[in-house]
């Protein structure tokens, strides 16, 4: 029986797959990297304004930039008729780095005719970041009860329009940026309310802090509240409280500023060993943690 030949023809070569690496701290780098964290993961409706690094805007001009907790149908960006651009920070579709995923958003929305839809890839490669396309500093965070932001002038004239909008805001759970410490966010679910903070520092440090302040009793925001547990939120802990859903978000700014002066206290013993019970408390806690990106 004859051998079957080999082709001469080269095999047809695989598509090259886009790598997406998962980076752990997206926002690290940024001046503003809790607030970053927070507006992703904590908030539903805020904006802040951004400005683009001084080569951006000797390619593109002075452009006006507002970065959204969300857009409609959770788009990546869109680019008003009068060239007002808007970014989304929260997605459904995303690569392993928040941070490129946004700054390929806004590079494609300065490419987009004002008007126009703004196409951005799901896994963009590599690129440019957010540390790289913005003039970086701290963010100015505008809270909205709805997302009337989103529209022009005139636009929920159009039934269809007030009809999407009103379910988009009836999504909203109230929530309140709290002054007595950065990045934390009070907010209401049905039956309960929140207390949820974006802890600055280091994992270790932090986790440390948290557990003298389990320890010795010094965990609570007051009478009536419980420490609910902490999750990690792009490389950074976040302590979240059960509090008395009667109690409205301004009467928690003293207590919340107690909290965050006993919690830098805690801190200070940097490498400081923890004892027995510190210890106890910290694996606790542990057992406690979720993770979300």
């Amino acid at each position: 029986m004859s051998k079957r030949r080999k082709s001469s023809q080269p095999a047809t070569p695989k598509p090259a797959k886009t790598r997406d690496i998962f980076v752990p701290r997206p926002f690290d780098g940024l001046a503003d990297e809790t607030e970053w964290i927070a507006l992703r993961e904590l908030v539903p409706a805020a904006t802040a304004a951004l400005r683009l690094a001084p080569s951006l805007v000797e390619k593109y001009g002075e452009r006006e930039i507002t970065l959204s907790t969300v857009l409609p149908m959770a788009w990546p960006a869109m680019v008003k008729p009068d060239g007002r651009i808007f970014v989304g920070l929260q997605r459904h579709v995303q690569s392993g780095d928040v941070s490129r995923d946004v700054a390929v958003a806004i590079e494609r929305a300065l490419e987009t005719t004002p008007g126009e839809s703004v196409s951005v890839p799901a896994l963009p490669g590599e690129g440019a970041r957010l540390q790289d396309v913005l003039a970086d500093g701290p963010l100015d965070v505008t809270m909205h009860e709805g997302f009337e932001y989103w529209l022009d002038e005139g636009a929920a004239d159009d039934p269809n329009v007030a009809a999407s909008l009103e379910q988009a805001n009836a999504s909203i759970q109230p929530t309140v940026r709290m002054a007595a410490a950065h990045a934390a966010y009070w907010c209401q679910v049905p039956e309960r309310a929140h207390m949820r903070w974006v802890l600055p520092d280091d994992e270790d440090p932090a986790l440390d802090a948290l557990s003298r302040l389990s320890a010795s009793g010094d965990l609570l925001l007051g009478e009536g509240t419980k420490f609910a547990g902490m999750f990690r939120a792009h490389g950074r802990l976040v302590p979240v409280w059960d509090l008395p859903v009667a109690t409205p978000a301004a009467d928690w700014e003293s207590a919340l500023a107690d909290l965050a002066k006993r919690y830098a206290e805690a801190l200070a013993p940097a490498g400081t060993a923890l004892s027995p019970a510190e210890r106890r408390s910290r694996q606790g806690l542990i057992g406690r943690q979720i993770t979300i990106r």
